[in-house]
């Protein structure tokens, strides 16, 4: 009971003072942090946190602390906008991952990403299918920014008193040469189909397809490993 009201406003201090820094040092929002910015949260938060169930420290020690460190960040804020090359390595830099409608299979796995989450990445920018796509790039906060091909961009279909169409999500059948084959059942179609539409666009193994899609009354979108290691390469085609 002694320290609750230590704790109360040493609290408010922390609150304040994490608050005021995060103001001088321009940090972005939270949807926005760099890899950098969420460790730099990460500690200071941490640090604050520690001094508070510390009963030998006080609000001089834990203004000390957020002092320290709002010093050390802002050091490293200042470098990082002076000298331009240090910013790709404490923010890392923008990753095309998707050029002119091509998955770029390097960009990918150099960024740890699959297949999959790419696909939620383009969805929450109400993309679903990739063949709609010119090119995405992987921020440094990993969101995605995507530039749709000139026959997906605007005017829709309504401006031009068009009349629409029953709105499709692509069915994603082959994903780094393997057939998925619960979005063949659920697309209705056979993996029979499938082999020879690959055939018909001079694939004789799926294992030398990166990525595949079905949308019905269209043509098989179908993309080769591309812009790839040759070792890499050899892995997925042995």
């Amino acid at each position: 009971m002694d320290n609750m009201l230590p704790m109360l406003y040493e609290s408010v201090f922390g609150i304040l003072a994490l608050f005021i820094f995060t103001k001088v040092l321009g940090k972005t929002q939270i949807s926005q942090l760099t890899a950098f910015d969420f460790i730099a949260a990460v500690v200071l938060g941490e640090l604050v946190g520690n001094a508070l169930f510390d009963k030998k420290a006080g609000i001089l020690d834990i203004g000390y602390v957020i002092l320290i460190w709002g010093i050390l960040l802002f050091i490293i804020e200042m470098i990082a906008q002076k000298f331009k090359r240090s910013r790709f390595i404490l923010e890392g830099k923008p990753e095309l991952v998707i050029h002119k409608g091509e998955l770029i299979y390097e960009a990918m796995r150099k960024n740890k990403i699959d297949i999959n989450e790419l696909q939620q990445l383009l969805r929450m920018k109400d993309v679903f299918a990739v063949q709609e796509v010119e090119n995405a790039v992987l921020e440094t906060n990993g969101e995605l920014s995507v530039l749709k091909k000139a026959e997906y961009q605007p005017p829709t279909k309504k401006d031009l008193n068009v009349a629409p169409t029953e709105p499709q999500i692509a069915m994603t059948v082959i994903t780094d040469g393997e057939i998925i084959k619960d979005n063949l059942a659920e697309a209705n179609i056979t993996e029979e189909w499938l082999l020879e539409e690959l055939k018909r666009q001079n694939y004789h193994d799926t294992k030398e397809v990166f990525y595949a899609e079905y949308l019905k009354d269209k043509k098989l979108f179908v993309l080769p490993y591309t812009k790839i290691k040759k070792k890499h390469l050899e892995n997925k085609i042995s």
